[in-house]
């Protein structure tokens, strides 16, 4: 059986607060889910393990924004 993350098993897998997580989906910045269970407004997506972790190694970094910007000048 697959298991999937919700959006609080994600803040918690991250250390993030759940409202980081919710603002981050609402920016449309969190990765396509890879399933949805249940139907219309009761429908939860679910995001694998591998997912999230692929998503986060990605991610561009604090530091790594200052220090590419410092680069540059």
């Amino acid at each position: 059986m697959e298991r999937y993350l919700t959006r609080t098993d994600i803040a918690a897998r991250l250390g993030l607060k759940p409202s980081t997580i919710a603002s981050y989906a609402k920016k449309g910045m969190l990765p396509p889910p890879d399933a949805l269970v249940g139907l219309g407004q009761r429908g939860t997506y679910g995001w694998l393990p591998e997912t999230v972790d692929a998503w986060q190694a990605a991610r561009p970094r604090a530091g790594r924004r200052h220090r590419a910007a410092r680069e540059s000048r």
